[in-house]
């Protein structure tokens, strides 16, 4: 993980989110899926065990332009190679390094429907870089194995990608992003992202973007009884960002990095209180040592659990939709501005799975509210303001449980900008019943 980040949201932000902090959010209704398998935590540790040793055979680390970087991609590609993956190398040049992104894909699903799972493979250059990336890349690739050993054929084509020169900057995913066609960006349903997943005092950090994958992970965690928070330290820090600047739903886990672990963290999973989730972070003691195992597994096990919970979850036929494609300026650090559908010859009520598609251009989303208001006032929150949410713009498709509204009536977007010197408008949005 790089060191990327933006001042937080001032206090007046904070405060006039608060306000508006009693809508009720958005979530997504389960559909049925097949179980994934379990994720053999030898087999994890293994390719931990396989970066370190490139490390060691190559200076020590396994950084961006450096031996050891190009000798962990050819590991990765053999094992999938092997697999029976469709293996794509990307070249680029950065810091007058060369870099590479390595690309998986699986053969069938829908070429239209593209789920990714990434991580970043480059470690700095003063270690080697284990949970600092090779625990998220150790966990991606085991997944991608279980893809192949059960020869699962998903609904959604599934593509694995290992990125470089993250740790300059996100060069590498970025690369891949800009160079890719709109057509293909079109095609890519949900990015997920798996950066530091076996931290020595580790937490359990979910990113808090598309409402859908953000649930899956909640929901898979819940089922372990193990709580988790919100990440926040990770926005805009990792891989997800530059899909999520285009409008690609993104998510993932995080286990922790430099801060410190809170008493009351510590209370809820354990480790060490007063002490950074990753002692090693960035260090030359980033070695295989410096893994809770517990942690990796778990970790490793839901990836491997949400891309089989999204990647072959039943298709639904698109239903009714109503738009209003009328933009609507939205004041900086202002008052809220609404804009309203109105839903007409429908009978009974909303779906429990009524999806709001979202497109407002802004200059900041971070300083962005977001709710839906049923006809009878009722608001359900699509998007809170976040102070690490630098990117730019909020295109989005969420999900809102509304089965307890009536169907027909003047639906409205609201939205308020909670912080000041950023700008923009509600270029459109939609329901779909």
């Amino acid at each position: 993980m790089n060191l990327l980040r933006r001042a937080a949201v001032g206090a007046a932000a904070l405060a006039i989110g608060g306000l508006l902090a009693t809508a009720t959010p958005a979530t997504a209704a389960p559909s049925p899926t097949l179980a994934a398998p379990d994720i053999p935590l030898a087999n994890v540790k293994a390719h931990l065990s396989q970066f370190q040793s490139i490390a060691q055979a190559n200076g020590g680390n396994r950084a961006h332009g450096r031996p050891g970087y190009k000798a962990s991609i050819d590991y990765v590609k053999g094992k999938l190679d092997a697999a029976g993956f469709t293996t794509t190398v990307q070249q680029f040049t950065a810091s007058g390094g060369t870099g590479y992104n390595l690309v998986a894909d699986w053969p069938g699903g829908d070429p239209n429907k593209v789920l990714m799972a990434g991580a970043h493979l480059d470690s700095v250059s003063s270690g080697p870089g284990i949970n600092d990336n090779g625990s998220g890349s150790a966990g991606v690739l085991e997944t991608a194995l279980a893809v192949s050993r059960a020869q699962l054929k998903p609904t959604k084509h599934l593509r694995f990608a290992w990125w470089g020169a993250e740790e300059i900057g996100l060069v590498g995913s970025r690369y891949y992003v800009n160079n890719l066609p709109s057509t293909e960006r079109s095609k890519i349903s949900g990015y997920l992202n798996f950066d530091m997943i076996g931290s020595p005092n580790p937490g359990y950090f979910v990113y808090d973007d598309d409402p859908t994958i953000e649930k899956t992970l909640k929901d898979y965690y819940a089922g372990l009884n193990v709580p988790t928070e919100i990440d926040t330290d990770g926005d805009g820090r990792s891989d997800h960002a530059p899909f999520k600047n285009v409008g690609i739903p993104v998510g993932g886990l995080f286990s922790g990095a430099e801060r410190s672990k809170t008493s009351a963290q510590a209370q809820k999973w354990g480790g060490t209180a007063g002490q950074s989730f990753d002692r090693c972070y960035h260090s030359s003691c980033d070695t295989t040592s410096n893994i809770n195992d517990t942690a990796l597994d778990r970790n490793s096990d839901a990836i491997a659990h949400t891309v089989w919970a999204l990647g072959t979850d039943t298709p639904v036929p698109p239903g009714d939709t109503y738009e209003n494609t009328t933009d609507v300026t939205v004041p900086d650090n202002g008052a809220a501005v609404t804009s309203t559908v109105n839903v007409t010859g429908r009978t009974g009520n909303a779906p429990a799975t009524l999806k709001v598609d979202v497109d407002i251009r802004h200059t900041w989303r971070g300083d962005l509210v977001v709710d839906l208001l049923a006809p009878d006032g009722t608001a359900y929150r699509l998007k809170n303001s976040s102070g690490n949410d630098s990117a730019d713009d909020v295109i989005a498709t969420y999900t809102v449980d509304a089965s307890g509204e009536a169907a027909n009536g003047a639906w409205k977007l609201r939205v308020q900008d909670v912080a000041a010197q950023d700008t923009g408008y509600i270029n459109s949005w939609k329901l779909t019943f």
